[in-house]
């Protein structure tokens, strides 16, 4: 394939370094973005270049819309035409009642899984869409099964977010679909990654494992594998599909 550029938004661990790695393999250039961890970020840069493809990183609160500008600015001067979006960057509160939460923790997840979302997909389709003179590409939104089972008594608002991303998802797709661009989405299940220590339950993936049919959590590589698949040209009809990888949950 001609030199083309991914970007994925909190790719320096998880689902979305999983996706550099196996999108690298497909032959994308890759822009691992991350909010933090810089050391994370070179190391999944470095997995990159061993399989022969670009790799740029750079640091972004999707929630900061400067730094994201500031980001798609230097992806513009320093790497190959964009060619796909994944938007991964999600944070997910402690495990909560919503009745013991505060509006500072649901502004947090609005501006960063929903907001964020937003203004990388708007960026994005700026550089993509024939509309504005670009070559097409695809948009891979992380939603969660979240979406659909609600998650009460653990974090609704995480839930409610991940509800936008589907409908954000699904009317995108509509709006772009004569412009070359696809929209679709990813809604992983229970997954093996350290994103549940955040709700302050490190081990759910492995204590979850008899609430899923499949008897165990999933993997990051597996979620990897079907977001890469909607990027691919395999998928050149799939637009406003959201797939649940979820071991039948």
């Amino acid at each position: 394939m001609p030199p083309s550029t991914l970007l994925i938004t909190g790719a320096s661990r998880g689902i979305g370094a999983a996706v550099a790695r196996r999108a690298a393999e497909r032959g994308f250039d890759i822009v691992v973005n991350y909010a933090r961890d810089a050391n994370a970020a070179e190391a999944v840069a470095a997995d990159v270049r061993a399989l022969g493809r670009q790799a740029l990183t750079v640091q972004a609160d999707v929630a900061d819309e400067a730094a994201v500008r500031a980001m798609f600015a230097r992806v513009d001067a320093e790497m190959p035409p964009l060619a796909g979006l994944v938007n991964n960057a999600g944070i997910v509160g402690m495990k909560s009642r919503l009745d013991e939460m505060d509006v500072a923790r649901w502004r947090l997840l609005l501006d960063t899984n929903v907001l964020g979302s937003l203004l990388c997909a708007q960026l994005a389709l700026r550089r993509m869409s024939t509309r504005h003179g670009g070559q097409g590409g695809a948009i891979v939104n992380l939603s969660s099964m979240a979406a659909t089972l609600g998650s009460p008594a653990m974090y609704v608002d995480y839930a409610a977010t991940k509800g936008a991303i589907d409908s954000f998802t699904i009317g995108l797709a509509r709006e772009l679909a004569g412009e070359g661009v696809r929209v679709n989405a990813v809604r992983p299940g229970i997954i093996d990654t350290d994103i549940h220590a955040a709700s302050g339950e490190p081990n759910r993936a492995q204590t979850s494992a008899s609430m899923i049919p499949m008897g165990r959590p999933g993997s990051a590589d597996e979620v990897a594998a079907a977001i890469v698949w909607l990027l691919s040209d395999e998928a050149s009809y799939t637009t406003g599909a959201i797939i649940d990888v979820s071991g039948g949950r």
